[in-house]
């Protein structure tokens, strides 16, 4: 017994907790003093740049360099999107939605992004359509803009800025290769593929395509949408014809299911896919109105559950690739910490790229042997971010977000000194 009162002697107790605490500070502080050395030094002086470490599960900011400023997040604002769609869609992607009224099939597009996708392939609305008879497309459901606010008309031609639209068919993109012949999908767009060496992709306004049969990849360039384009590849793909409708029966509608929606999330994240990201707000969208809107879902977001933002942002587009775009380190590892709370880890952890493992983090970060960073990548031309989680030797996991704007080094000589950081916090804390 005389043992027992020694370890539960309060002034021994409260020694040990002091001394805890005493060691938890210096830490802290060795932590910022190694951390300031490396973001304080010449390098960084002729750029912007935002630092914020987080501790999730002590509430603790470990590290506040420039955390409540506004940066140009490029495709962090993926991180966004993400938490969007996980609080607003159902596990499964709504398809298509429909009415079935006096033997007709009243039909519209909720944004899905995976019908016959070149990456997903999904044919699950095709599927559904094949046994109906007569069929009413409805396209008027969509209220936005072709192109996002900000976005570079030049890349008009480029995989990564396909236009966003209520029912994508083939990603909204043509994908031609050439091993053994040439290939062409949609097949539609045969024709109108020129063999030529061009510094164009394609036409800027028309489905023109340039590809040089002296090439053997394989290339997907966006293909410039309307109705009349869609309703045709949808003929072609039913084998019969459809109509089109000014306005959907006033019935109540039914939802057509198509694949895992985690799918798709992990696909816009380790791939940093802009169109996926585009698509699943207006997917989210319509969970919310009978419009696809993807500004209706920003501003509902930030009334409802990022309401509790310290600096709410400027929030345009659902990829990053706006310039107008403005969030602070803050703001994101907020809403990293509504993820961490809210998400098992171990599904969590499979959205975002792995150091030295997957996506766009493949070839940094790496850990020895297991990976320590999983974060989003976010780069523009002269800025380069990330921001996601950071798992320390000593088991904790951290939350970080790491901004450098206007730089003018190369991107890899950024990356390497943030790299530095984050091992050193991994190493110490």
């Amino acid at each position: 017994m005389r043992s027992l009162s020694i370890i539960f002697n309060p002034l021994i107790t409260c020694s040990l907790i002091a001394f805890f605490f005493l060691g938890c500070a210096s830490t802290t502080r060795a932590l910022r003093k190694s951390t300031d050395e490396i973001v304080t030094s010449p390098f960084y002086q002729n750029q912007f740049t935002g630092f914020m470490l987080y501790d999730p599960v002590a509430r603790d900011t470990l590290y506040n360099l420039n955390g409540s400023r506004y940066f140009t997040p490029a495709s962090n604002t993926k991180i966004f999107t993400l938490y969007s769609a996980l609080q607003l869609l159902p596990d499964r992607i709504p398809s298509l939605k429909y009415v079935l009224e006096n033997d007709t099939l009243y039909i519209e597009g909720t944004g899905d992004p995976t019908l016959l996708h070149p990456y997903f392939q999904d044919s699950t609305a095709i599927k559904f359509l094949q046994n109906h008879k007569d069929i009413a497309l409805y396209l008027n459901n969509f209220e936005d803009a072709k192109l996002g606010p900000g976005w570079s008309w030049g890349d008009y031609q480029y995989y990564y800025q396909p236009e966003r639209g209520p029912l994508p068919l083939y990603g909204n993109v043509v994908t031609i290769s050439n091993t053994d012949s040439l290939r062409v999908t949609p097949f539609y767009f045969k024709d109108s593929v020129i063999s030529i060496n061009y510094s164009k992709n394609r036409n800027l306004e028309s489905n023109t395509f340039y590809y040089a049969l002296s090439r053997n990849d394989t290339t997907e360039i966006p293909y410039r949408t309307d109705s009349a384009l869609t309703k045709t590849l949808l003929e072609s793909l039913l084998g019969k014809e459809i109509s089109l409708t000014p306005k959907m029966p006033k019935s109540e509608k039914n939802i057509v299911y198509g694949i895992a929606s985690d799918s798709v999330y992990k696909r816009m994240m380790h791939e940093s896919d802009n169109f996926l990201a585009e698509q699943l707000l207006f997917l989210a969208s319509s969970t919310l109105l009978d419009t696809l809107n993807s500004n209706a879902v920003r501003e509902y977001m930030i009334e409802n559950q990022l309401s509790d933002l310290k600096q709410p942002p400027r929030w345009v587009d659902g990829s990053g690739l706006s310039r107008y775009n403005l969030f602070s380190p803050a703001s994101i590892v907020q809403v990293l910490d509504k993820l961490y709370q809210n998400t098992s880890r171990e599904r969590l952890f499979t959205f975002f790229p792995a150091g030295g493992v997957s996506g766009t983090l493949e070839d940094w970060y790496a850990g020895n042997p297991d990976p320590y960073i999983y974060a989003k990548t976010g780069s523009l031309s002269n800025n380069h971010c990330l921001s996601g989680y950071l798992i320390t030797k000593s088991g904790k996991t951290l939350i970080f977000s790491f901004m450098n704007n206007h730089f003018r080094e190369s991107s890899s000589e950024v990356k390497k000194r943030m790299q530095l950081v984050l091992e050193q916090i991994r190493d110490t804390y």
